[in-house]
């Protein structure tokens, strides 16, 4: 069945669909080898920047996406071929988590607020062949003066028509685009990186001495480092392991040092701030980030926030670039995400079907059951009787009957 036609749009201007590539092995080498000599941390591999936008993609990728219809009884579900493409198999070599997990990282991370995905159209049928993410560090925009742009990847000009442009966060001046959060995080990241070497210093103890020795000021040997190696070699080499030391006390005088502790230097207090600002600013609850306890409903909120949010972008950005029908909508489906257990889904489930709005073949999907023939009726409360066989209680006919 033709699900869907790319006949009446722009033709691409290349037919070979094969757009990404990659930085050459030399390529990567240099540039690593130059931020290990400058110290510099690039976002993409800061734990804390990395693990928050991991953890939106990952659960945005999660979500199904449902090819809706509009009807005069309410949004229906469709299942046709275009429905798998988009929710099973969007592109060649990639599943449909991972596709949306590539756009949500470039969103927030590698496209500075821009994800583009190039529409493969077989030329034969006109329907869609493939759904190939761009690797948005090779991309670039050309404004034209009637408001349009280009945009352009390795060399190849490609029009709005022929890709699906997904945009969060837009440029006040050029609203097609996007703006991502490298400007607010880099100060951020930086902060954390240093708190981090820092931190590691303590712990190695290379610049805190475990013992202080005080020696009579008057000794000639302290003159020379010659001198003091003497004494050092005189009064402490030459002790086995486990003995205990023999020194003049007229002469030396030995003290423990106890090293400064993380919490003395302010180190854990600015860490956590820090992480709740990357918190902030990514919009995700900062225990993802290792700062204070899980919140069922800090979680259940960032899931109708920022990820339905984020969920909202991609279903609309395909609805307009994919879809000609108007009735059909795409919309991805965030209640699988939601924080609950077994009993808590079991109970919603009950109550639906208490008040005849659920079957219980459904509440049965709901808990990972397979369906039971016996099961597709409507009921309801009262003996959980057929809603069709409700006019025929024998209270309602004088009691006469007794059935």
């Amino acid at each position: 069945m033709a699900f869907w036609n790319r006949i009446n749009k722009a033709q691409t201007r290349s037919s070979n669909d094969e757009v990404v590539q990659t930085e050459s092995t030399q390529d990567i080498a240099v540039a690593k080898k130059l931020d290990d000599v400058i110290g510099y941390v690039s976002l993409a591999e800061h734990p804390d920047i990395v693990t928050g936008v991991n953890k939106i993609a990952d659960l945005v990728s999660n979500m199904t996406i449902h090819l809706m219809e509009n009807t005069d009884k309410g949004d229906k579900r469709v299942k046709n071929y275009l429905s798998r493409k988009i929710d099973i198999e969007p592109c060649r070599n990639m599943t449909r988590k991972s596709w949306v997990y590539k756009i949500v990282r470039d969103l927030l991370l590698f496209g500075n607020g821009n994800s583009i995905v190039h529409i493969a159209v077989n030329n034969k049928t006109g329907l869609i062949d493939n759904l190939t993410p761009f690797p948005m560090q090779c991309v670039d925009y050309t404004d034209l003066d009637n408001g349009d742009y280009l945009i352009e990847c390795n060399g190849k000009t490609y029009t709005p028509d022929e890709v699906c442009h997904f945009v969060i966060n837009p440029h006040p001046l050029y609203p097609y685009k996007g703006t991502g959060y490298k400007a607010s995080l880099r100060e951020i990241a930086k902060n954390l990186s240093q708190a981090n070497k820092t931190k590691n210093n303590f712990m190695s103890g290379k610049y805190m001495p475990s013992l202080i020795i005080s020696v009579d000021a008057l000794t000639e040997e302290l003159a020379t480092v010659e001198g003091r190696a003497k004494i050092t070699d005189k009064y402490f080499a030459e002790t086995e392991g486990g003995k205990p030391w023999i020194i003049p006390s007229d002469m030396l005088n030995v003290e423990q040092v106890k090293p400064l502790s993380l919490k003395d230097i302010a180190i854990i207090e600015g860490v956590e701030l820090d992480k709740k600002t990357v918190a902030g600013i990514l919009d995700v609850p900062a225990f993802f980030l290792g700062v204070g306890d899980f919140d069922k409903d800090t979680y259940n909120n960032f899931i109708n926030t920022r990820i339905y949010s984020i969920g909202q972008v991609i279903s609309q950005t395909l609805t307009r670039d994919i879809l000609y029908k108007e009735s059909w909508f795409f919309r991805l489906n965030p209640r699988s995400l939601y924080s609950y257990d077994i009993s808590e889904l079991t109970s919603s489930g009950v109550q639906l079907i208490d008040r005849n709005a659920m079957r219980r073949n459904e509440l049965r999907d709901w808990i990972g059951l397979e369906p039971d023939d016996e099961m597709n009726e409507l009921i309801i409360l009262e003996n959980y009787i057929p809603a069709n066989k409700l006019a025929d209680q024998s209270k309602l006919n004088g009691g006469d009957n007794v059935e």
